[in-house]
């Protein structure tokens, strides 16, 4: 351990591998408790951990409360795999027929499946089997919920941007397969909620042109429902998709300790470091806790709040359907898809019946969505043509374009989960239900278009706010008046630190224009071509706000005289403004500080 300064200026902040007053020796552990424990000398002599124990242990990992979102994911996972082996003991994955004679005595001597009535069995007989449904299931949604908000902070911050999108890409995959081991579980228990999502699925299947009857059969063992599907789920359930999804984490987060961790910009911080705490003690002693409050948590909600009753349901039976019965919250999209896809899409051709109203909202919907989410890092990095390695993130403000694409998205998905209740809202409004069904169809391509254009607008307002409290300064509310005669307000001086932040992040152009150059005029001039790349790069950056500029701040704090000083050589001949706008001066960090040379990237 030794002790540095920290030099004055972000130039430095971005190039110096120092910026806390206690500094990290590569060779040795970031900390003294970081150290091997001495008690595991001689397993270290059998097995070698020694060395990547003292890699992992010195990792540092930063202090914010987003990032916590990814490990709500993680710590659901973990409940959702302890309460579902814990019902494997009870549960038979079974279509055959039995009568039940159990506790639940409405249901005495009705029909059912094994499935349906050993579900059945782990509510009401088994100790505590009531509380490990629930916790299984919330555990499942929580899980669900989890990655699709740590899903949004990444895409909203830029986190998915090089070296990241490989990354990106395996959470893609992992909330695809959340998703289908969240159907393929809810499908289990065989009540007649369940056995409808069934039926929906097997519907899905079957509108697939061409091949759809032979995937049903492929699926179901047979004509539906068989006595194969149940037994084939819970394969898929307890084994297949787990294993898949635990190998898929240990990768995500074994990329995450290789790339390091991104961190929010703010003094000290740079590409080259991470500013936080290591793993042990500090950051393993607020994991662990952590998980402990979101077991609590769940634990809480599953005993005070019911979930799947399936002895209200009943069991199965294909004469039936549940009315008003919907899927969870991950399928909203897909069956107000369905609702609103018009009839007319199902026609015949060459003597096949082609159901592209069924087939365009289910089979080809669902991949859709998750292949542009795991294409869209390599789209941006095309449109920008940005090859640097990012570990610092974006204010969704600074990239008005990204964060408005993302909320218009979030808007369509909005308007296809309310669609996927417009029979309720018919009764309960008391509207006619065609009348619904075609507001949400033209509020799903017209709400997107106004949220886009809002949220821009307001990104783009915020940015010119940053630039006015950068250039005057904080309002007071204090009028002075000359002793000519003039009014004007006083305005505090804004704080280094808080001014470094409005100013440090990256300023790009479209790329026609930075093709195009300047002409004898000054003006600059159109770049070369009209391709698609180019007019995506118009799209994104046509509007762009520079950050304050080290001319502007001097002019600003000179009677506003921007035009004599609009060159950097002009603000630099000021004496107390001859640093750049996002200079500060390096204050100790809390916490500690991981150096890396890894992401050392051009200012564009």
């Amino acid at each position: 351990m030794s002790a540095t300064h920290v030099p004055q200026g972000a130039d430095h902040l971005r190039t110096e591998s120092a910026s806390t007053t206690t500094a990290i020796d590569p060779t040795n552990q970031a900390s003294a408790d970081a150290r091997f424990p001495r008690a595991l000398g001689p397993i270290d002599d059998r097995t070698g951990l020694a060395k990547a124990m003292r890699f992992g242990l010195k990792k540092v990992f930063p202090d914010h409360w987003s990032f916590l979102l990814g490990e709500v994911a993680m710590y659901s996972m973990v409940i959702a795999l302890i309460t579902g082996t814990f019902l494997t003991f009870w549960f038979v994955p079974s279509l055959g027929h039995v009568t039940y004679d159990g506790a639940y005595v409405p249901l005495k001597g009705v029909g059912m499946s094994e499935a349906y009535a050993s579900t059945l069995d782990i509510s009401f007989e088994v100790k505590g089997g009531l509380l490990m449904r629930q916790l299984h299931h919330w555990s499942a949604l929580f899980f669900i919920v989890g990655i699709a908000l740590h899903a949004a902070r990444v895409f909203f911050t830029g986190a998915f941007r090089k070296p990241r999108e490989i990354n990106w890409v395996i959470g893609v995959v992992l909330s695809l397969l959340a998703a289908i081991e969240g159907f393929a579980g809810y499908s289990l228990p065989d009540d007649l909620l369940s056995g409808t999502g069934i039926r929906a699925m097997n519907g899905f299947m079957m509108s697939a042109p061409v091949i759809g009857t032979w995937m049903t059969f492929f699926v179901f063992g047979g004509e539906f429902p068989g006595e194969a599907i149940i037994p084939r789920l819970y394969i898929v359930h307890v084994l297949l998709i787990p294993a898949i999804l635990v190998g898929l984490f240990v990768a995500h987060l074994a990329l995450v300790v290789i790339h390091k961790h991104t961190q929010y910009p703010g003094p000290g911080r740079t590409n080259n470091n991470v500013v936080g705490f290591p793993v042990m003690p500090v950051y393993a002693a607020k994991a662990g806790g952590f998980f402990f409050v979101v077991f609590g948590i769940t634990a809480l909600v599953s005993a005070l709040v019911q979930i799947n009753p399936v002895w209200v349901y009943g069991p199965y039976d294909p004469t039936q359907v549940t009315a008003g019965s919907q899927p969870d919250f991950y399928m909203w999209f897909s069956d107000g898809a369905l609702r609103l896809l018009p009839g007319w899409l199902e026609f015949e051709l060459f003597g096949t019946t082609w159901s592209m109203n069924i087939f365009l909202g289910s089979l080809l919907l669902l991949p859709l969505v998750w292949l542009i989410l795991g294409i869209y890092p390599f789209v941006e990095a095309w449109i920008t043509g940005d090859k640097r390695e990012h570990h610092l993130l974006d204010r969704p403000r600074n990239a008005p374009t990204r964060t408005a694409v993302g909320l218009a998205a979030i808007s369509m998905y909005l308007v296809l989960a309310l669609a996927t209740i417009n029979d309720i809202l018919a009764i309960k409004l008391q509207l006619s239900i065609n009348d619904i069904t075609m507001f949400f169809r033209l509020m799903f391509f017209v709400l997107p278009v106004i949220v886009f254009f809002l949220t821009k607008r307001i990104c783009l307002s915020l940015q010119r706010h940053d630039r006015e409290k950068v250039l005057h300064g904080h309002e007071t509310g204090r009028i002075v008046r000359t002793p000519e005669g003039r009014f004007f307000e006083v305005h505090e001086p804004m704080d280094e630190y808080e001014r470094w932040a409005l100013v440090q992040h990256d300023t790009y152009r479209p790329l026609g224009l930075e093709a195009g150059g300047v002409d004898e005029h000054g003006v600059r001039r159109p770049g070369g071509g009209s391709g698609l790349r180019n007019a995506l790069s118009r799209f994104y950056y046509k509007d762009t706000i520079a950050p304050v500029t080290p001319a502007e701040l001097a002019a600003a704090h000179h009677h506003g005289e921007h035009e004599a000083l609009d060159t950097p050589e002009a603000a630099a001949g000021i004496e107390q403004h001859s640093e750049s706008v996002s200079d500060i001066p390096g204050a100790p960090v809390s916490g500690h500080v991981e150096d890396d040379s890894i992401g050392a990237g051009r200012r564009r």
